[in-house]
């Protein structure tokens, strides 16, 4: 278990990247949720030994991960939001260099790994191409096999889907899916889609803070019966915005949808089936966070 208690951390710029984070986080997919900006990847790398926390406590499996990184890092697979490749080498060569780097030393051993990863990750039939050709979708499922490399009992990947087409984007949240119940997987996204595919539970974050964390479905059921929407032309939507507040506004087929929380609806208004991304523009309106985006 990845257990956070109370971290901080502020940057030399004065800006807080972190404020009184805690968490814990058990085996299978976890779902980091917030806009970009939030703290997201700064609480990556600190669980990733890149950087320390000012105060508070990160610990896995009872190793504090400030006092004994080597410790964590020998645990972890990490995939960081920017994703380098060394571009001329082969997918083959470069999981092999990899894995001699994470101390796999054994080359048949290591030759196994490689071949067994690269068909995980559906890259075997470009396993001896330039990595110059890759796609982003297939670069990001090189940093998924390397982060595999050593079975890793934590794996952290950090806006894994961002620029991905729809296509690549399913192929990744199926590789994601089968890494296996047993490993702690921290999927760290702004893409609200990712999570309700993937994550059992979940957290969101904005501003450096935790705003709320529980089971996907478990918070939706709570917006159940609060949430109402009506469609109109959108030349009507100002007037409905100086009347009451407005959660989101999504145009459909030329009009607009008005969605609105309340333990009464409002006249004219239906009732509307809340999903997570309706829990996630919740939380962050109720932060202060900007979320209309007519």
């Amino acid at each position: 278990m990845l257990k956070i208690n109370a971290l901080n951390k502020t940057y030399a710029n004065g800006v807080q990247a972190l404020n009184d984070v805690s968490l814990e986080v058990d085996s299978g997919m976890f779902g980091l949720l917030g806009p970009n900006g939030a703290g997201k990847s700064s609480l990556m790398r600190t669980i990733a030994t890149l950087q320390t926390g000012d105060s508070g406590s990160v610990t896995f499996n009872g190793v504090d991960v400030a006092r004994q990184p080597e410790q964590l890092r020998r645990k972890l697979g990490y995939l960081p939001q920017e994703f380098g490749v060394y571009p001329r080498m082969s997918p083959l060569t470069f999981l092999d260099h990899i894995a001699v780097m994470k101390g796999v030393a054994d080359r048949a051993e290591r030759k196994h790994l490689v071949e067994q990863l690269l068909v995980q990750t559906n890259l075997w039939d470009v396993r001896k191409k330039s990595m110059t050709t890759f796609s982003g979708g297939m670069k990001q499922r090189m940093g998924i096999a390397q982060a595999l490399i050593g079975n890793p009992e934590l794996v952290i990947v950090d806006e894994p889907t961002a620029g991905l087409d729809p296509v690549e984007r399913r192929r990744f949240h199926n590789l994601l899916a089968s890494i296996g119940d047993d490993v702690v997987v921290i999927l760290s996204t702004h893409i609200v889609e990712d999570v309700a595919d993937l994550c059992t539970r979940m957290a969101i974050m904005a501003a450096g803070s935790i705003l709320l964390s529980g089971e996907p479905q478990q918070l939706i059921t709570q917006l159940q019966g609060r949430l109402w929407r009506v469609v109109v032309a959108s030349t009507e939507v100002d007037g409905i915005r100086g009347e009451m507040d407005i959660l989101t506004t999504r145009r459909i087929a030329g009009k607009t949808e008005v969605k609105v929380i309340g333990n009464t609806p409002p006249v004219g208004f239906e009732p509307a089936q809340p999903n997570l991304e309706d829990v996630y523009f919740a939380t962050l309106r109720d932060a202060g966070e900007s979320v209309d985006v007519d």
